[in-house]
């Protein structure tokens, strides 16, 4: 019995729960450091701030040029003087480019807060279903501890009775056999948990030296009562996506505006002065000058018989309407699958609540306490055992599956309401 013993003390000793700086989590405080300090979000939000820095450029006219000169008409040698110039220079655009420029970066601002609201509605999600996952181990990991600390009684006794010569060796042996398997089993499911802990971490924190919690909930509390009509008409309002998808078309109309503005001629406005020395060469003698001048200057636009940029805009237009077709038909399909799923795994948790689970517990508990007095195999022992574990695991997963189908379908409309 040393093996057991010593092995039921290693597993003790490891245990995730029994581990140092660990505190609970509730879901709430979850989201509350994850709108803080996931480091993602926080990288995602600077778009923000990169396209409100593109609507203040846009609103820029172009700059204005000023150049100066001077120059030497051979003073020294013919004694023609000297001549200085300057000029101020600014392009005029025509056709509505800046007014163009304008709408274009306010769009795409929106389009920006657009896009922070769906990674933000798909960071929760997924989130969610992470610290879901870290309940749902604790559950796995609890369920394969009760199965082997029950396996471990049943070879201690039967250590004793074998002692006594009530069973044969053979069965002494198998039982210790078995509780080491589950031992196995119980520090494979302890590393799993302690691997969604810190994933639940990594989402919450700004350091990896931050502290790792224990999420904490109720899985009881993902009913809910839902029209698919209802949640089919509001996606189409709220989901973020969709409103992506929305806002894409209207910045491609934007582009489309813009690369017309563009086509159209700007004019270059100047406006000079230039001033002429005295000149005293003796041959021809002349009085210093002084000459202002203003001009216009048209740009020959050739470029303008090759469209590719109007082109490239048109296109993209085209692009943006089809992806938001698509994102229309993808959307009932999405949600309809997502509420049948709902549907099913309501189902399957009622079958577990009406009588499967006590009826498994019933059968193990039964068959071991006939085995413990002689009228049951320990085969029979062990495969009500397997069976029981298998039951009690497939209704852990079937609470998480149920949970994360109401993540899902609550994503996939664009509401939330989750609190557990």
């Amino acid at each position: 019995m040393s093996i057991v013993c010593g092995s039921t003390m290693y597993a003790q000793n490891g245990h995730t729960e029994e581990a140092t700086n660990k505190s609970t989590l509730t879901y709430k405080e979850f989201l509350s450091k994850m709108v803080v300090n996931n480091l993602s979000y926080a990288a995602e939000k600077y778009n923000i701030n990169i396209a409100e820095a593109e609507v203040q450029a846009a609103k820029a006219f172009p700059d204005p040029e000023l150049s100066f000169g001077w120059a030497d008409n051979q003073q020294k040698r013919m004694q023609m003087g000297y001549g200085f110039e300057a000029e101020l220079s600014w392009d005029l655009e025509l056709g509505g480019k800046r007014k163009a420029r304008k709408n274009l970066a306010h769009d795409q601002k929106v389009l920006a807060e657009l896009e922070l609201q769906e990674f933000f509605h798909t960071l929760r999600a997924e989130s969610t279903i992470t610290f879901l996952e870290a309940m749902q181990n604790k559950m796995l990991y609890d369920i394969q501890k009760d199965s082997y600390e029950s396996m471990r009684q049943v070879a201690q006794s039967d250590s004793i009775r074998y002692s006594l010569g009530q069973i044969s060796q053979v069965d002494a042996i198998q039982s210790k056999l078995e509780a080491k398997s589950m031992l196995n089993d119980l520090q494979d499911a302890d590393d799993a948990w302690e691997n969604s802990l810190i994933e639940v971490r990594n989402i919450i924190s700004a350091r990896r030296i931050d502290s790792i919690y224990l999420p904490v909930g109720d899985f009881n509390q993902f009913v809910r009562l839902f029209a698919l009509e209802d949640l089919i008409v509001t996606a189409q309002n709220n989901r973020a996506d969709f409103l992506v998808a929305q806002q894409n078309k209207v910045v491609a109309g934007r582009q489309v505006a813009l690369a017309r503005a563009e086509r159209v001629i700007d004019l270059g406005l100047n406006l000079g002065v230039e001033n002429n020395s005295f000149v005293k060469n003796a041959v021809a003698p002349t009085p210093g000058n002084t000459v202002v001048k203003a001009g216009i200057s048209v740009p020959l636009k050739f470029s303008n018989r090759r469209d590719a940029g109007l082109k490239t805009a048109l296109y993209e237009e085209r692009q943006a309407e089809l992806e938001y077709d698509m994102v229309e038909l993808e959307l009932e399909k999405e949600i309809t699958q997502a509420y049948r799923n709902y549907l099913t795994k309501q189902k399957q948790i009622q079958r577990f609540e009406n009588g499967m689970l006590d009826e498994a517990k019933q059968v193990f508990e039964g068959i071991k306490y006939s085995y413990q007095r002689g009228a049951s195999s320990l085969l029979e022992v062990l495969d009500a055992q397997r069976t029981y574990n298998e039951t009690q695991q497939a209704y852990a997963e079937t609470l998480f599956g149920y949970a994360e189908s109401l993540v899902e379908l609550e994503k996939a409309v664009g509401i939330w309401d989750i609190d557990f």
